[in-house]
């Protein structure tokens, strides 16, 4: 199968911040507020970012041989109609393995991205249309 193309990346969407919602003790959150409140960080989400990011770091080779082993694509990942039309025109189709952001056009339709995308695995967030994450749901892995 082709790989997609990364080079339109200018013109994919700037990947945004992703909203999780964690659960602490009363002790672990009494404590980050302590050392918001001494002004080693911002604010409760500056800690949390700093401490996911050294954690990352801890385990970047990991992370990295595991993300080759899955052959994942690192980053971002846009998806375009015009690229999906030329694969569709060839009869190609993509397993798509994204560790990142997977990006797929909003003027992509569902039956296009149906044509053209056989799997799509996305550790990390997926930004497309309801219409087509709808018509894609039996393939996401």
């Amino acid at each position: 199968m082709p790989k997609p193309s990364t080079k339109s990346l200018s013109t994919a969407p700037k990947p945004q911040d992703e909203k999780i919602t964690i659960n602490l003790g009363c002790i672990d959150l009494g404590q980050i507020d302590l050392l918001v409140q001494e002004g080693f960080y911002a604010n409760r989400t500056d800690l949390i970012r700093t401490a996911v990011r050294n954690q990352l770091a801890v385990h970047a080779d990991v992370v990295r041989q595991a993300a080759a082993r899955k052959t994942l694509t690192l980053g971002v990942l846009h998806l375009g109609k015009a690229q999906l039309q030329a694969l569709k025109a060839k009869g190609e189709q993509l397993d798509i393995r994204v560790l990142g952001l997977a990006t797929i056009a909003a003027d992509v339709t569902p039956d296009l991205a149906l044509a053209t995308i056989s799997s799509l695995t996305v550790l990390g967030a997926l930004h497309a249309s309801p219409a087509v994450k709808a018509a894609l749901s039996q393939r996401i892995l």
